[in-house]
Formats: structure tokens, sequence, C-alpha cells
């Protein structure tokens, strides 16, 4: 009995070794430059996390004016891994503001409660990912895998709604793309959206730099090929 015991308590301080192991990791990881953003990106600030200790956490620093564009961000006044794979950023008592759990590399999403969903990432990917929005303003065709030409169409820089761009179709489209009618288009972690009035959506991850491709690819694929 001493000796099983000993062995589940020999196992449980390793996991803990473990655990703590990848929250300093995290942590590590965390240090920088970081864009704190709502889900369409239409309102953002930049948060600096510091690998130096406060009496409430580790230190932060708030770009002015995040308080007018995100204002639960005044509470704000310091950051610090909880458990495996949870950011949290917290107030003066070291309660939780809002804590963030990664959804993909370098991207983490939090919610608050009756305000929805916001983003953490990456501050150099985040505006890397603005970039790639200008450059591609302008005119594509959509094509079929065989290289036959269904429909063209123009992404606008036009903001409909944020973040949200508008795109117009050229005459004599596929009867396909014509029913899906796409309205708008958006970049959204690293895809190309198209959307419909009706709700549906088009997603394409890149080929190439002039070249987008349908998701879930299919044995007859679709592709967006810049004129």
């Amino acid at each position: 009995m001493q000796i099983c015991l000993l062995a589940v308590a020999m196992i449980v301080m390793s996991i803990r070794g473990v655990a703590a192991q990848d929250a300093r990791s995290l942590a590590g990881e965390m240090v920088g430059q970081w864009e704190l953003s709502t889900a369409g990106r239409d309102k953002t600030c930049v948060v600096t996390l510091k690998n130096e200790t406060s009496p409430q956490g580790l230190k932060l620093e708030l770009e002015k004016g995040c308080g007018d564009a995100l204002p639960f961000a005044k509470a704000i006044v310091a950051w610090n891994v909880k458990g495996l794979d949870l950011v949290r950023l917290q107030d003066a008592k070291g309660e939780s503001v809002i804590d963030f759990t990664e959804v993909e590399s370098g991207i983490f999403e939090g919610r608050r409660e009756g305000e929805g969903i916001y983003l953490l990432q990456n501050l150099a990917a985040a505006r890397a990912l603005s970039k790639s929005t200008d450059q591609l303003i302008g005119d594509w065709t959509m094509v079929r895998g065989s290289g036959k030409s269904i429909c063209g169409l123009t992404l606008t820089n036009t903001e409909t709604t944020p973040e949200n761009f508008a795109v117009f179709l050229k005459p004599k489209c596929d009867p396909l793309v014509a029913a899906f009618a796409p309205t708008l288009w958006r970049i959204e972690r690293g895809e190309l959206l198209l959307l419909s009035a009706k709700g549906e959506i088009w997603r394409f991850e890149a080929d190439d730099n002039a070249q987008w491709r349908r998701i879930p690819d299919s044995a007859d694929p679709l592709l967006l090929v810049r004129q």
C-alpha cells in the first residue's frame, strides 16, 4: 500500500512539474507585442506583455487609446498564464478581465459575457494580414481545375461592414456562382472568404500569391486566379 501511495505521489508530482514547465514555456512565448481586438478587427489596440513581475501579476503596457477603443481595457493592469493554455488579462485585484485560449498558432480567442468574441494575436502577423487584404483588391477570375473560366469578380476596398468589403460579380457567371451571389469578402485567419447575402460562405486558401483554392478541396476544384 505504501509503495502504491508513493508511486501515485510521484506521478502527481511529475504531472505538476510538466504543467508548471508548460505554463512557463507559454509565458515565455507570450512576451512581446500583441494586437487586442474585436473579432472583426474593427477596434484594436496594442498590448505589450512583459516578463517582469508586479503585485498584480506580470507587467504589461497598453497603447494609448486602448481604453477608448475597447472600454474593458481600462481595467487591465497585468497578465498571467493560468493552467496549461490560458492567458489571462487581469485587473488590480488579480481577477480576470478576459481569458484567452489559443485557437491556432499565434491567435488566441476570448469571450466577454454580453459583448462577444475578442482576439489576441501576434502584432506582426496581424499587420501582415491587413497588408495582404490591400494586395487582394482588384479583378479576379473564378476557374475550374480544368482551367475553364466560370466567372469574373472584383474585390473592392469598400468597407460595407466592419472588416467586410464589397465584391461585385461580372456578367455571364456560371449558375453555380450566380446562385451563390457573393456580396462581401474578407481575409480571416489566412483564408479568403466570400459571403452571400443569405449567409453562405465560400472559403479559399492561398496556393500562391496569384491563386486561391476553395476548401474543402474536391475532385473538381474551384480556383480564384488574379487577372
